[in-house]
């Protein structure tokens, strides 16, 4: 059985685990092992149609990460905010 150290707002512990060991935020494993439990949901499935991160200014960019509430944003390159919304 796989660790519950993240809390029980988790549902699926074993895939949460991989996530975080391959990197994931805290954030961002919770959101897919949470969507990976939900039969409604499908994570795995292809998105929406919004363009790429390299298609958007700078200044959407920086609007994003501001939605998002990621520090250090405003000395970011347009580079460092792909990889934080990325990231995040």
């Amino acid at each position: 059985m796989a660790s519950t150290k993240h809390g029980p707002s988790v549902k699926d512990s074993d895939t949460y685990e991989a996530l975080r060991d391959d990197g994931a935020s805290k954030q961002k494993a919770a959101r897919i092992a949470n969507a990976q439990a939900n039969d409604s949901q499908h994570p795995s499935s292809k998105g929406g149609k919004a363009a790429a991160y390299e298609d958007w200014t700078r200044d959407e960019l920086y609007a994003r990460a501001q939605e998002l509430d990621i520090e250090g944003r405003s000395s970011m390159t347009k580079g460092d905010l792909i990889q934080a919304l990325r990231n995040s």
